[in-house]
């Protein structure tokens, strides 16, 4: 069940990252850290990896902590590996509502949503390769 949540959670993760990387004149298939390739994103998969532990990881631990998603939210027949309609739309829900929570930016020294740390995370590594400022890689802080 638990890897069937983290790699929900991990793909919509991806697909949100992908969404901010469209808002920015970078090229989702150039990457870094996973091979690229014409028909992959892998951009994404760079930039996801650094908002999975932040995102991903901290909604699961509060379904399950808080009694949002059990058994019941997996399908039984398939091994428990799929989740069903009900629990897709509950870490959905969840999900929603943490990219749009706020936290203060210790460098803006202003309050940021998750989504738009990730934008912000994307100007950085824009800004590293016009080699205006070296890239330095996200640490939450909070």
């Amino acid at each position: 069940m638990i890897n069937a949540l983290m790699s929900f959670l991990n793909s919509v993760v991806y697909t949100l990252v992908l969404k901010e990387i469209y808002k920015t004149q970078l090229n989702p298939t150039i990457s870094y850290l996973h091979e690229p390739g014409y028909r992959r994103f892998s951009l994404s998969l760079d930039i996801a990896e650094i908002f999975k532990p932040i995102l991903g990881d901290r909604i699961i631990f509060n379904l399950l902590n808080n009694g949002q998603l059990s058994q019941k939210d997996f399908d039984k027949d398939l091994n428990y590996a799929y989740l069903k309609e009900g629990g897709r739309r509950t870490v959905i829900n969840a999900f929603n509502e943490k990219i749009k929570q706020t936290i203060l930016h210790k460098t803006l020294k202003r309050r940021v949503s998750y989504e738009r740390l990730i934008r912000l995370e994307l100007y950085k590594l824009i800004k590293h390769i016009l080699e205006e400022k070296e890239y330095k890689s996200l640490k939450i802080w909070q």
